[in-house]
């Protein structure tokens, strides 16, 4: 009987002593894991490090719960004689880039998604101290896919929507804000959690849409901690309106122009008043009609009609057709001129000659404004005296000179 509990509590004694030899194996033994963040479609590193320690290394075993992979399991092991073992050789995304003599189990991924984030953990296997292991916690930025639509906006007097600019399904939420100079303008912001906790933000750019917006510069800027830097998405404002200030003009001899203001960019339509366009004297290219001769049947009242999506005007003109060549108007015009000459010298000699005669005239007529008299005849009554012309004459080669009454 004694000899049993002898034996008892020699198998005691022996197993204190493992456990303690075991504890001062592991004292000092230290996994160093980590957190660690990375981009979306980038590569990051789960380190995993034993420290302190001169056991045996058997393996290195890894284990993950995710997002994608919620329930914990073993996706890739490291062996001492082959080096490395990944258990789902599907993911070939990951990779070993640690060193097993030197007990560093980390790990490579490459092209991370949200579905990675989760926590890891490393488990080193020793031989004589057993597992130890650390968790790696692995966090996932996602940049937002950013856009911009920039209405179609029709000039106008009341407040419209200008632009829309989104930071779609970003981690953490993007920001938006607008860069618009002394534009006046107005902005609203929402924002949209997703079920894969990214969110979208949505900012929208309102106005009224009048002719001092028209060709402003406006940029939307989306900031995240996701981003290297600021995304800017710059535009111009440009406001659409029906044609308007139609009129033709002259651009060379043989063309009419016909000019507008509208946006978009309209379309040109010439017609003839009362007539058909004549498809061999006239060309039309555009906003250009050109004419190909100088025949008569050109004439007549031409209509162009500037239309875009936003509406029509019109204008017209009448053109006067003169089937003479250059050097033909030229003569005309030089005979007209001599022939003008002409009838203003003989103007100035008219002139000259009536002058003189009423000065000769004046010698020997006087003119007696007089006031009537009540016994003068009918006649006086008119208000005029009666004149004496003065005349002289020769007769016979003497002179007689003479009185002669006349009214």
């Amino acid at each position: 009987m004694e000899d049993i509990c002898f034996c008892f509590l020699w198998i005691v004694r022996c197993e204190l002593m493992f456990m303690l030899l075991l504890s001062g194996h592991s004292e000092g033994l230290q996994v160093i894991g980590g957190r660690v963040t990375v981009v979306q479609g980038a590569t990051v590193t789960l380190p995993c490090q034993l420290t302190d320690s001169k056991e045996t290394l058997k393996q290195i075993l890894w284990q993950r719960s995710t997002r994608g992979r919620p329930f914990r399991d073993n996706f890739f092991i490291i062996l001492e004689k082959n080096g490395k073992y990944p258990i789902e050789l599907t993911d070939d995304r990951f990779r070993f880039v640690g060193n097993f003599t030197e007990k560093n189990g980390s790990l490579q991924l490459s092209n991370a998604s949200l579905m990675d984030e989760g926590s890891y953990s490393c488990i080193f296997l020793l031989l004589e101290s057993g597992n130890h292991k650390t968790e790696v916690s692995l966090n996932l930025l996602v940049p937002p896919v950013t856009s911009l639509k920039n209405e179609s906006v029709v000039l106008g007097s009341e407040e419209v929507l200008l632009a829309t600019c989104t930071a779609a399904a970003a981690r953490p939420p993007g920001e938006v804000r607008w860069v618009t100079g002394n534009a006046k303008v107005r902005v609203t912001t929402n924002s949209t959690r997703h079920d894969n906790d990214t969110t979208t933000t949505k900012s929208s750019l309102f106005g009224v849409p009048t002719r001092d917006l028209d060709g402003q510069l406006i940029q939307c800027v989306v900031s995240s901690v996701a981003l290297d830097t600021d995304k800017f998405q710059p535009f111009f404002l440009q406001l659409f309106f029906s044609p308007s200030n139609v009129r033709i003009i002259e651009s060379s001899d043989d063309s009419l122009l016909c000019i507008s203001e509208a946006r978009p960019e309209p379309t040109f339509k010439w017609t003839r008043s009362g007539l058909a366009l004549p498809l061999s004297g006239v060309r039309a290219e555009g906003a250009q009609l050109k004419f190909l001769s100088r025949s008569l049947d050109l004439k007549g009242l031409y209509h162009c009609e500037v239309s875009n999506l936003y509406g029509r005007q019109s204008a017209q003109v009448f053109v006067h057709v003169l089937s003479v060549s250059p050097l033909s108007l030229v003569i005309g015009w030089s005979l007209f001129g001599l022939l003008l000459l002409l009838l203003i010298v003989e103007a100035l000699t008219c002139f000259r000659f009536g002058f003189l005669k009423r000065r000769r005239t004046s010698k020997g007529f006087q003119l007696l404004r007089a006031h009537p008299k009540k016994n003068q005849d009918q006649q006086l009554q008119k208000g005029w005296t009666k004149v004496k012309v003065i005349f002289e004459k020769k007769v016979n080669g003497s002179t007689e000179s003479g009185v002669e009454q006349s009214e």
